[in-house]
Formats: C-alpha cells, structure tokens, sequence
C-alpha cells in the first residue's frame, strides 16, 4: 500500500468519529475539504492566500471547547473571502459537527498523518483518492458525478489534448476529465519547459467546466487546486453555475471536450433555459448534446459518455441525431459493458465525433465496438481495468480524429463500420448491435426490475415533455 493509499484509508475511517453526529458519508467528505483545504495550504506553504487568523495552526490553538465555534466563524468569513477560489470552496460552507470534540478529534488526527511523504506521492493524488473512495461508497450517492478513474484516461488518450488547445467539461463534477487532461498534456512535455506566454495561457486560459450542484463544485475546484489548476482568469476553471441554462452559453467554443453528462429528465420536466438550442427537450443527455456539439470548433473533437436512450430515442431524439450527424463527423461509438455505473443493467456508450468545416453531411460512415456483448459482469469486486480497452484502443488507432486506419472485424469480431446510408434505413437509430450475446441468456445479468422501471418513467417522462414542447409551439395553451 502507498502512502497515499493509506493515508486515504485513514481520512475515510475517521467518518466513525463522527456517526454520533449523524454525518453522512458524502457529508462527511465535504466537511473534511474545509479541514484538508486549511491543512494543505500550510503544508503547501500557500497560506498566504488566506488571512493570518482563518489557518490551520490558529484553529488548532483555540480552546479545545471554544473550537467549533471558532470553526463556525472562520467557515463564514472565507465564504466571503476576496479570493474566488476560497470563496468558491466555503461558499455557504456550514459544519455539520455538532460535538466540539469530535473536531477536535479529527483535527488532531490529520495533523497526525504523514504529510511529508504525502507531498512526495502528490496531494491532488491523495484528494482524488478520497473522492474515488466516496463515489464507490453506495451509502454516499456520490457515484452520480464520479466516472471511473480508468475510462477518463482512455478517452483522454484517445482525444491527445494538446498545449494551446482549450479543454472543456460542462458537466464537470469534481473535475476529473479536465485533471486527466492536463496529466496526459504533461506526460508529453514538462509545463515549466513552457516558453512564458504558453504557460501562462495552460494555467489561465485551457480548462474550463462547469457544475451546479454547489457541494461537487467545492470538491471539484479543490481538487484543481490540488493538481495545481487554479488558475487567475476568472472565467476559466471550474465555474458554479447550470449549463443548460443562459451561463451555459458563456463556456467558449473548445478544442477538446470530454464529459459525462448526468443522466435522466430536468426536474419537473421542465425545459432548459437556453434561447440557442434548435431541438427543445428534457432530456438532459440530449440537451447536453447539443450544447458539445455546437460548442466544438471548427475541427473540434469530443468524447461523450451517454446512455443507450440517446442512441434510438425518437420525435426529438432522432432530429438531435440527425443534426449531430450533419453538423459532426460520427466516427466512433464504444458500446460499454453494464455495471461500470450507477445501478447495475444501466447502460452506456462513448460517442467520439469532430466538428465539421461545414454544415451538412459530415458523418459518412460510424465504426461500432462492441465492449458491452459476451463480458463478464463488472462491479465493485470486478472493476475495470486498463487491459479492458486495450483492444479497442488498438483498432481505434492513434489519429484523435478517428482518421487511423481501420479493419471491419466482421459479423464475429467486435468492431465493425456502417454506412449513413444504412443508418438512416434504421430510422437513424444508432443502436446496433450484432453479436449474439451469451451472458444475456442467464437471467441473473439481466437489469433488476427498478432499473428497468426506472429507465420506462425517465424514457415517459422525456417523451410527454418532448410532445408537450411541440404541442406548445402550435397552440400556446395546449398540453397533455
């Protein structure tokens, strides 16, 4: 076990000291970010940042009984700190300790741990580790923003972000695309091998994302902080707000985008805010579709996790396809296996495309890989693995733009190309499948009944809010 493993291993199970207070897991790690935030830019020797009486060594020196109180006041105070990144991570921060013993107890077994070799391993290392941690927790409800650590890098791979190029994720949850990104950029070439303007412009003005639910954002733009991300440009970097509403418009056309948009319908059925979509729908994968796309560059290429809905959806789903295809060159879909999210039995695709110099006809044909047919079931004690994809990178080849060449495995194999022509003899349905798939005939690997149950209510309620939508745009006053 690393240090950091171990190191992660102990921050979780310091969760105990506080299930008298009722915390919950996903409670628990918010609450250790205000902590570990105040630890780390000591230990980083960024406390400058903060004012002399809100750090570390100034709560740890407040009467044992006075503390928590202390806490409570200092929470408020960097809530509203001139500094955005401070101000972003204790925006409306609160503590959910109620015992001024137990913050006692966690403070003092923080300042315990092994700093030293911990800054060696790397800190970004050692907080990703945490969320990883608390995404694989069920109790948390975490897993809904966290990808598996594995996939992010093998799209990151696939795209080859380069130094110049501006990256985005707009549903970013705790950053985990735009950090893998800036991982792979710094494996080919050192950022302080920059010339000055260059990196500059890698810290200030190459990622951006945006989340909006408040507590993923905080961990999230702590995280880029951590992985040396925090960059001045205020418009850069991990912004608070809805991407499917007017701010979402602000994000700026990209090089790069790589995401895993949520899944399911808009509260309520309610549509997004946005005056610049063409296609008017609930359904959040589709509405964030659109935003990649038409957020793309001339040339721009993206990697998108999307449910199988996206692929055969029809009315509003088909056109959004349709557009997609004309406006994109659709090389790639992966069909991933069942399991790697949520509940099990919900399944998922990676869609690669690039944006076209033209508006029309820019996907010719789409290559398939098959990863989801005949694999063994993946879970929690069978978790994916970089030798998993390590087929599939191969026959997708190493031009980002799907552009290497390629071999059509055939009715057996698991990669296999087909036409526009036969897309649109499919209804532009864009799932497809040919393999028989043996581990289907056992029952016990089919969808658990509320998955399915589920996926039926979310597929209803898109559809009535679709129908409601062109209802709405004939007659003002009629819905169903």
């Amino acid at each position: 076990m690393t240090v950091t493993q171990d190191i992660v291993a102990k921050l979780w199970n310091l969760c105990n000291i506080l299930k008298d207070d009722g915390v919950t897991y996903h409670q628990y790690v918010t609450e250790l970010t205000y902590l570990l935030f105040l630890k780390m830019m000591k230990e980083t020797d960024r406390e400058k940042l903060l004012p002399e009486k809100y750090r570390w060594d100034r709560l740890l020196a407040i009467n044992a009984e006075d503390r928590l109180d202390g806490y409570r006041t200092m929470l408020i105070q960097l809530g509203n700190s001139s500094h955005r990144l401070i101000r972003e991570i204790f925006a409306n921060a609160s503590t959910f300790i109620k015992h001024p013993k137990n913050l006692t107890m966690l403070m003092e077994n923080i300042d315990r741990l092994d700093w030293f070799e911990a800054k060696k391993e790397g800190l970004g290392d050692l907080y990703e580790g945490l969320l990883e941690k608390n995404a694989n927790e069920k109790k948390s409800g975490a897993g809904q923003y966290f990808t598996p650590r594995v996939l992010i890098d093998v799209m990151v791979r696939l795209m080859q972000p380069k130094y110049g190029e501006v990256i985005q994720d707009p549903a970013a949850g705790t950053a985990g695309f735009l950090i893998s990104a800036s991982h792979y950029m710094q494996e080919q070439k050192d950022v302080f091998e920059l010339k000055e303007l260059d990196y500059e412009r890698f810290k200030n003005s190459t990622f951006y994302g945006m989340e909006h639910v408040q507590d993923t954002h905080r961990l999230g733009v702590m995280n880029m902080i951590l992985h040396g991300l925090d960059g001045e440009n205020d418009s850069a970097g991990l912004i608070y707000g809805d991407t499917l509403s007017p701010k979402g418009q602000t994000l700026p056309r990209s090089d790069v985008i790589l995401t895993n948009p949520p899944f399911g319908s808009k509260k309520g059925g309610g549509l997004p805010t946005r005056d610049d979509f063409t296609y008017a729908t609930s359904n959040k994968q589709l509405a964030f579709l659109q935003h990649i796309y038409r957020h793309l560059k001339p040339g721009g290429r993206a990697a998108v996790v999307l449910p199988d809905n996206v692929l055969f959806e029809g009315n509003i789903g088909r056109s959004i396809r349709q557009d997609l295809m004309h406006k994109c060159d659709l090389h790639t879909i992966l069909r991933l296996p069942t399991g790697i999210f949520y509940a099990q039995g919900v399944k998922t695709n990676v869609l690669f495309f690039t944006r076209g110099k033209g508006e029309k006809d820019n996907t010719k044909q789409v290559w398939v890989y098959d990863l989801r047919s005949n694999m063994a079931n993946f879970g929690k004690t069978n978790t994916l693995k970089i030798a998993d994809f390590a087929e599939f990178e191969k026959c997708y080849g190493s031009d980002p733009y799907g552009k290497a060449p390629r071999t059509d495995q055939g009715e057996t194999g698991r990669f296999r190309a087909f036409t526009r022509q036969y897309i649109a003899e499919r209804d532009d349905s864009l799932d497809i499948s040919w393999l028989r798939d043996e581990s289907q005939q056992d029952a016990n690997t089919l969808p658990a009944p509320e998955v399915l149950a589920t996926e039926a209510i979310e597929e209803l309620e898109a559809a009535l809010a679709d129908l409601n939508s062109i209802l709405t745009q004939l007659d003002p006053e009629a819905k169903v």
